[in-house]
């Protein structure tokens, strides 16, 4: 593997990009690929040239940045897999093969996966999530948006991403969004799209028979780590995640987010929606598989109630 990051190495490429595919011709990743732009129409005329496949892999979190690069010069010569934070099926593999002295292993329900989240940094070093989540908001905010978009008022955008978090589960008002941010609305569009194309937040659209309604009709704003919404909502324990009056919000988020990876950890993209009536029923999320659609009503509780599967009896 080789990485962009490292300055030294991003000279050598800028500099000699044939030699750099010269020393690295096959089998190689190539991370924070989105730092040199320029390499990709090189990788192209090397690739039809050898008239393989698999001979890259390239990685980067700049998701906007990366893809316009691949557009531009690899255009149908590159499958696409998206990565997101660890499942919960891979955090519980990484668990039965962690080191038995790791004191943070433990009997963990809904709140404390919520509360941690699926960055890998987290699980490797052993992090609590006050000693990761700030810092990554902070390095997000101040160095990956601005290579993005010249936001100029970067407390303000910290203030977008906070208020967004606060709008877990609900349907997107961006006018409401905008106006307590103190932004136009032309503004909390862009940056909306920002964080969605970074990977930071992902709109779930309703499901609708006609197509073309699925497009335009208001979605649900959720995020991609229920850790990273709860630094920003500033929570900072299990108790306070289940006690939170987003806490129900949370656990839908986390359980759609899973619904997501489950999808895309299998190089599929995912088909899933909720749907809503016009006087109020509602299904929290539909997943189509196999070409027939399920139905999913997603509530934190420990307590049943005969009323919770109203909306699914009514979806039938």
């Amino acid at each position: 593997m080789v990485s962009l990051e490292d300055p030294d190495v991003l000279a050598r490429v800028k500099e000699d990009p044939r030699l750099f595919l010269r020393q690295y011709a096959d089998r190689t990743i190539i991370d924070k690929a989105q730092r040199c732009p320029e390499l990709f129409s090189y990788l192209q005329s090397h690739v039809d040239e050898a008239d393989r496949e698999g001979m890259y892999i390239l990685s980067g979190s700049h998701n906007f940045l990366l893809m316009e690069g691949i557009t531009q010069s690899l255009a149908g010569r590159t499958a696409l897999l998206k990565l997101l934070p660890l499942s919960l099926a891979e955090i519980r593999h990484w668990q039965e093969s962690a080191p038995k002295d790791a004191g943070y292993i433990g009997q963990w329900d809904a709140a404390d996966f919520i509360l941690r989240g699926g960055y890998p940094r987290l699980y490797q070093k052993g992090l609590e999530p006050s000693e990761f989540h700030p810092f990554y908001i902070q390095t997000y905010v101040e160095r990956d948006v601005r290579l993005v978009r010249n936001i100029t008022d970067l407390q303000l955008f910290s203030r977008f991403l906070r208020l967004c978090a606060g709008r877990i589960g609900q349907l997107l008002n961006l006018s409401s969004l905008a106006n307590e941010c103190g932004i136009t609305q032309p503004t909390a569009r862009q940056w909306l799209s920002l964080l969605e194309s970074s990977y930071i937040v992902h709109l779930l659209r309703p499901y609708h028979r006609n197509f073309s309604k699925q497009l335009v009709k208001t979605p649900k704003l959720y995020f991609h780590d229920t850790g990273l919404a709860c630094s920003l909502l500033g929570i900072q324990s299990a108790d306070m995640v289940r006690t939170h009056y987003l806490g129900g919000a949370l656990f839908e988020n986390l359980v759609i987010t899973e619904a997501m990876k489950s999808a895309l950890n299998q190089g599929r993209e995912p088909s899933m929606w909720f749907w809503r009536d016009h006087v109020g029923h509602e299904i929290d999320l539909l997943i189509e598989q196999g070409g027939r659609l399920e139905a999913f009503e997603i509530k934190s509780g420990m307590t049943y109630h005969p009323d919770v599967f109203n909306g699914i009896s009514y979806w039938m």
